[in-house]
């Protein structure tokens, strides 16, 4: 099987809404609408990923949200009304984010970190089973590779509470270094079929990058071209080798939850990236999500990229 079999074959992020934002009702209620479900629908996509931080779902005694959690449902159910497949993706949970800024730490070593997790996910296991549209990410971006045993047998206690409740969801898996695709060989094997591997892709990070001032190590003035950063097909099958045959090896598929170029990148080598990578994606049957619908320095829908729009959508 392969994602397309599944309905995850090519999607977008709704980064921003619910994750990596300020929470206010207004960016609550009006960053992503109804209607932006429409478009990404006119897209030709047939799945969206949507990013989640658990104080959207929680309250601050750790007590559940009705109103989050009637959010997502409001979100699903406009993804479906689209025949629009939706991934639901913890993007931070209490102890533990990608960004090191949240100051959220210490979920790997605590159990009452965990057992809260594991509460959530039985709770979002419970509201939102629709196998046929809906998946689960259990979380993303685990960074460090000293976290790998702990999130092995974190992820592998998390699935086997999950499939109490959703025992047909597909559930997705990532790895240390932010989902990196060479660190998909140190995931547990899936405990079933329907556990998928998961890797995120914006490499080379100084093309994909460029300017972007989070990343303190690359160069702030450096504009890199598509032509000069040594960006093949073969670039991307060489990254994507051990993933691919972990995936085999383990009898599962792969999903690549983000991928994508900054705004910083011309329109032009923007499109010549997506359409290196597609090549690849496609050729072994990768599902994917691009990063990312709306602004978050990558934004598909943004002004900047309405010359070329027509011709990107066609390589997500």
């Amino acid at each position: 099987m392969k994602m397309k079999d599944f309905g995850f074959h090519r999607g977008v992020n709704l980064g921003g809404w619910m994750s990596q934002c300020d929470y206010s009702q207004e960016r609550l209620n009006h960053f992503i609408t109804e209607k932006d479900f429409d478009v990404i629908a006119g897209w030709g996509l047939d799945h969206v990923r949507l990013p989640l931080d658990y104080n959207v779902l929680e309250n601050s005694d750790g007590s559940f949200s009705d109103e989050g959690f009637e959010r997502v449902r409001k979100a699903a159910a406009w993804a479906k009304a689209r025949n629009l497949n939706i991934v639901l993706d913890l993007h931070k949970t209490a102890g533990f984010s990608f960004d090191g800024e949240e100051k959220e730490a210490g979920f790997f070593d605590s159990d009452a970190y965990q057992e809260r997790f594991y509460r959530l996910w039985e709770a979002m296991a419970e509201a939102f089973r629709d196998p046929a549209h809906v998946a689960f990410e259990l979380l993303n971006e685990v960074t460090d590779e000293s976290f790998i045993q702990a999130w092995n047998r974190i992820s592998g206690t998390c699935i086997g509470m999950i499939r109490k409740k959703a025992p047909d969801t597909l559930i997705l898996v990532g790895s240390y270094h932010n989902n990196s695709a060479y660190a998909v060989k140190d995931l547990a094997a899936p405990a079933d079929s329907k556990v998928i591997y998961n890797f995120h892709c914006y490499e080379p990070l100084a093309f994909t990058h460029q300017g972007a001032h989070w990343v303190s190590y690359l160069d702030q003035a450096a504009r890199p071209g598509f032509a000069e950063s040594g960006i093949t097909p073969e670039y991307f099958e060489k990254l994507f080798e051990s993933a691919i045959r972990a995936a085999e090896e383990n009898h599962t598929c792969l999903y690549c939850g983000e991928y994508g170029v900054i705004e910083n990148a011309t329109p032009e080598d923007t499109v010549r990236w997506y359409r290196t990578i597609h090549e690849v994606l496609e050729k072994h049957g990768i599902g994917r999500s691009a990063w990312s619908y709306r602004e978050m320095n990558f934004g598909l829908s943004d002004a900047r990229l309405d010359g070329v729009r027509d011709e990107l959508i066609r390589y997500l």
